[in-house]
């Protein structure tokens, strides 16, 4: 692909919510995996963070000369999918990666997926193999859509049961090849990595989202929109997966946490698969969302 000039390869945008060690250590893999001819710029979204997030960046600003850094600070928390929208509107890259603040990318990573990318023009999206501390695979990066028989199956636990079984297992997808690059429905906003020209035809997050959920809208409507969506096992990343916030959350925070969580799910329906779906097979599908957030 040839080079625009003055125009960034990659633009990465991170959200930041009080999380400023796990910040650190992002940024410090993102400039230890970037090389001499490498374009890349860095954008931190800050949503209000108290913990000092916004000096942290600052000071990493006039250190790390590899690769420009760019802050964007909020007033106040406007949540995953508004933050993610204010770095992107400001992002001029061929390429956008969503990327946690608590991830870790590995080198060589963000370059592979460049030149994959450049290669497959009908790729839409990209994800790799989001790793969790305990060298296992976060679930949330190879997922089907939630249709009403994939979730089911996966919260009665058949999917469990038969992972592999395509029939039961289309909530992850667990049937697929997972050795080899290959398409799947959705992925995980932690590690999100799009093109530019799927952005124009698609539009933005969806900011009704506030937090979840807004990750498996995006890649619907991309699907919708003709778009593929796929998985690159080769390649890797590390997410501290409830490091930055959940884990030492007092009770009042995870309860809100909980509350977005179901909202999430009951919006996603409504959106996309009441009317599909008809009038009785919805209205006990929300009923289960319902009880499920009073559990």
């Amino acid at each position: 692909m040839k080079q625009q000039k003055g125009i960034p390869d990659l633009s990465i945008v991170i959200v930041n919510y009080n999380t400023r060690e796990l910040l650190r250590a992002c940024l410090g893999s993102i400039a230890l995996s970037h090389k001499k001819n490498d374009r890349w710029e860095i954008i931190v979204v800050d949503n209000a963070s108290s913990d000092g997030s916004p000096e942290e960046v600052k000071s990493l600003k006039s250190k790390v000369k590899s690769v420009k850094i760019h802050l964007i600070t909020n007033k106040v928390n406007l949540g995953f999918a508004a933050a993610n929208n204010r770095g992107i509107r400001a992002s001029p890259g061929r390429y956008v990666l969503l990327l946690n603040s608590d991830a870790e990318v590995a080198p060589g990573t963000l370059g592979e997926l460049i030149r994959y990318m450049d290669e497959h023009r009908d790729v839409g999206v990209l994800t790799c193999l989001v790793k969790l501390t305990d060298g296992s695979m976060d679930p949330a990066c190879h997922r089907g859509f939630p249709t009403p028989w994939a979730s089911l199956t996966y919260f009665i636990g058949l999917e469990k049961l038969f992972p592999s079984f395509r029939l039961f297992g289309q909530y992850h997808e667990g049937y697929k090849p997972m050795s080899e690059i290959h398409d799947v429905d959705c992925i995980s906003g932690a590690f999100f990595f799009v093109r530019r020209e799927v952005i124009d035809q698609v539009g933005l997050l969806d900011e009704a989202f506030f937090m979840y959920g807004e990750d498996i809208d995006w890649c619907y409507r991309i699907k919708e929109a003709g778009w593929g969506i796929q998985f690159y096992p080769g390649l890797s990343v590390l997410h501290k997966k409830h490091q930055s916030g959940l884990a030492h959350a007092d009770e009042s925070l995870r309860a809100d946490t909980r509350k977005h969580f179901y909202d999430a799910m009951r919006l996603f329906y409504n959106k996309h698969y009441r009317y599909r779906y008809g009038w009785l097979l919805s209205s006990l599908v929300l009923l289960g969302i319902k009880l499920r957030s009073l559990l």
